[in-house]
């Protein structure tokens, strides 16, 4: 059974990079077909699509997030982390990675909450 983990820093300060990994059990993340994503939900808002990363390793991001957001990978430590530059208080949101198949995400990480402020 595959299972995703978010871990990082609770408290990040404005204007630094928020870095957040994802590590998944259970399962390889250059196992075909799956994508590896990256969601985030603010307070009191709808769920955002930040980015993925496909099996391959070609990454996607979100158009109105490309230019901070970078999602590579570490096969060996089988992790997914998420690096997002430049952070205002309006990037304070809950983060979950999922993973993703057939044009839906079939399996979660529990998120981990990232409050932005000085």
């Amino acid at each position: 059974q595959v299972q995703l983990q978010e871990s990082g820093p609770g408290l990040v300060k404005p204007s630094q990079m928020l870095s957040l990994t994802c590590t998944v059990s259970g399962g390889s993340i250059t196992t075909s077909p799956y994508t590896w994503s990256w969601i985030r939900q603010p307070p009191g808002k709808g769920l955002e699509w930040m980015g993925a990363i496909v099996y391959g390793g070609i990454t996607y991001y979100s158009p109105s997030l490309r230019s901070r957001t970078s999602i590579p990978r570490d096969t060996t430590k089988n992790q997914f982390p998420l690096q997002l530059s430049s952070v205002t208080p309006e990037d304070t949101s809950m983060y979950c990675c999922a993973r993703g198949v057939n044009g839906r995400f079939d399996c979660w990480g529990r998120g981990t909450q990232v409050t932005v402020s000085s």
